[in-house]
């Protein structure tokens, strides 16, 4: 039988994370006394707990980005579980706003590209208008202007249509991170809002945990 000690770590839901927050005391409510981090994802926005090894936690700081895939590999950080916003510390809410900003920022492209691409979601509502401040009337002008020539920027779509794309797609990010949505456009939840998935969500992080030692 393979040893654990030779067992390969799970592989985390997310490549890459940025640290909202770093409780060097672990969590005393729950009983856990070793030191946790906080952390959203690169791509699809989840939301993580993570055990840091000691050996690195004088490097982790808030807001900057980790390679969780690597980190994992090389046994320096463990994943724990999958967080709701509502597990969220303060510093970790506080901080979300500009680090959802400075994640879009970076992957402009896919975001101008949900602008050029997306689609209808039924015969009387549109993905776009999932966007607080697009309404019918600015539906149909980013619709007309796509079509003439496909958006290129933010600043692009800003120009032409009149909207702030960016402030847009950051709101609906948090918007879709803090309350259960009919409809998900960034955010790719992991599971439903059910209480079912809660439960599952605490016995597959319960699982994780068990084999990443």
């Amino acid at each position: 039988m393979a040893s654990r000690e030779f067992r390969k770590p799970p592989k985390p839901p997310e490549n890459h994370a940025y640290v909202l927050d770093v409780l060097p005391y672990g969590d005393p409510v729950r009983g856990i006394p070793y030191p946790l981090v906080q952390s959203i994802g690169e791509e699809r926005f989840l939301l993580m707990e993570l055990r840091p090894e000691s050996s690195i936690m004088p490097s982790v700081k808030i807001g900057e980005r980790v390679d969780l895939a690597a980190g994992v590999e090389a046994r320096i950080f463990h994943f724990l579980r999958m967080l709701r916003y509502d597990d969220l510390t303060g510093n970790a809410k506080a901080i979300l706003r500009e680090v959802i900003t400075s994640i879009v920022v970076s992957r402009e492209k896919v975001f101008v590209d949900f602008f050029n691409k997306s689609q209808p979601l039924s015969k009387k509502a549109h993905q776009l208008e999932l966007l607080k401040g697009v309404g019918k009337k600015t539906l149909w002008k980013i619709l007309e202007e796509r079509s003439r020539k496909p958006f290129e920027s933010f600043t692009d779509i800003e120009k032409r249509v009149g909207i702030k794309p960016l402030e847009l797609v950051v709101n609906r990010i948090l918007e879709e991170l803090a309350e259960p949505q009919a409809h998900y456009i960034f955010v790719n939840p992991p599971y439903g809002p059910t209480r079912s998935g809660e439960a599952l969500q605490r016995r597959e992080g319960r699982e994780r945990f068990r084999q990443s030692f």
